[in-house]
Parts: structure tokens; sequence; C-alpha cells
């Protein structure tokens, strides 16, 4: 863990209870004397707190410095992924959130179930975690799409990533991509991106829709 996660964070004191205080008292094994790094994710500030008591139910810590540190990406990557099952989703928004990637937003494709329902609060505190162990000081973005029509209306230079020649190659430079959900886009939905805004990978394997997304993560911010 590179800092603890507190909306606090940037006070002169805290008090660290519940599963923050049981986090570096029992999993962490921290003690009085100790430097704890935290942020709140709205400043871009990384605040050095000296743990000052601590017992069983919770520990009083003092800042010690206030610094701007930015640790994210090079480069902003927006992803417009067409909706599938939640539950891959969570799969891989670890690695996708490590990677750099700036938001994430869910579209109703053609052939994306209409039942499927972001769960964005509970998504939130997967990337809280995984931002604590990466040093991520911002937070992913979502952001949802009522179809493939309307997202392109908003994002108009967007890229789609389909079976296409032109490959997509590391450090290429794309703001904004479309991932199809499982079975793909339709004809009239790929009909939308011009020709030369149609990206694939150099292989003959399929891959899922999740997979394809830290494909794209990894080539663009990689």
């Amino acid at each position: 863990m590179l800092y603890l996660y507190n909306t606090l964070a940037g006070q002169p004191s805290l008090i660290l209870e519940g599963d923050d205080h049981r986090y570096i008292f029992k999993v962490r094994r921290h003690k009085v004397d100790d430097i704890l790094y935290l942020r709140n994710l709205e400043d871009g500030l990384i605040h050095r707190y000296l743990i000052t008591q601590m017992d069983k139910r919770n520990a009083t810590l003092i800042l010690q410095e206030s610094k701007i540190l930015e640790v994210k990406a090079k480069h902003d990557l927006h992803i417009g992924w067409c909706m599938i099952d939640p539950k891959s989703v969570e799969k891989v928004l670890p690695s996708l959130n490590e990677m750099g990637v700036a938001k994430i937003t869910f579209i109703y494709c053609d052939r994306s179930q209409k039942s499927f329902k972001p769960d964005f609060k509970r998504w939130e505190k997967i990337l809280l975690n995984s931002s604590q162990q990466s040093g991520r000081s911002e937070m992913m973005q979502f952001d949802i799409s009522e179809n493939l029509k309307a997202f392109i209306a908003e994002n108009p230079q967007s890229y789609l990533l389909n079976f296409s020649e032109h490959t997509l190659s590391s450090g290429m430079t794309i703001d904004t991509i479309v991932i199809g959900c499982e079975g793909g886009l339709t004809e009239k939905e790929v009909a939308l991106f011009a020709q030369e805004r149609v990206v694939g990978f150099d292989t003959p394997l399929v891959l899922k829709s999740e997979s394809a997304a830290c494909a794209v993560a990894s080539k663009i911010l990689l």
C-alpha cells in the first residue's frame, strides 16, 4: 500500500477508526511513531502523517507535510465499453485502473443485454483499493451512454477496436476508443466509424471483451 485513502486527508490531525484502523493496526502492523501517507483523491496532494497514539480502537495522526505528487498515466485514455456482464467488468477493473485508464463510459450497444446494470458505488470501492496499492493519485471516472450513436456524438474523434488491417500499435495517440460487447457490434454500428478510425490487433485469435479492454489499455498507455 503506497497510501491510505481518507476523505479528511490534509487536516492538521486525524483519528482513524473502523476499517482504516483495523487495516493499519492488524494488517500493516503499524505502531506509534510510524509514518503514514494519506490522500483524499481530490487535490493531487499526498499528506505525510505521524502516528502519535494508537490503541485497539483508534489511532491519532498528526500532519507533518503536504505536497503535490500526481501519479497517473502520461496520456488520458477514455474507453467507450459496450456493456457486458458487470461481473466480467469487475475482474479487470483493478488492472485497467493500474494501467492508468482515465475514464470508462459504458454504452448500451445493440447486442448488450439491457438487464446489465453497472454498480458504480461497488466499483469505486474496487478502484480505491487498487489506487492505494498502485499509487494512482486521481480516481478513474465512470459514465453511461444510451447507445453508440449518442456516444459518438459526444466523442466524435473516437476510434473503434474491430477486425481491421489497421493494426493498433504501441504508443499510438488515441484519446477515445470503443470496445464491443460479446458478439461484437452490428454492421450498422460499425458503419458509424470512418474506415481510418477502425483499428485491430495483429492476431487471428478472438478476444473476450474484457481481454480486449486490457490489451487496448496496455498498447496505448504502457
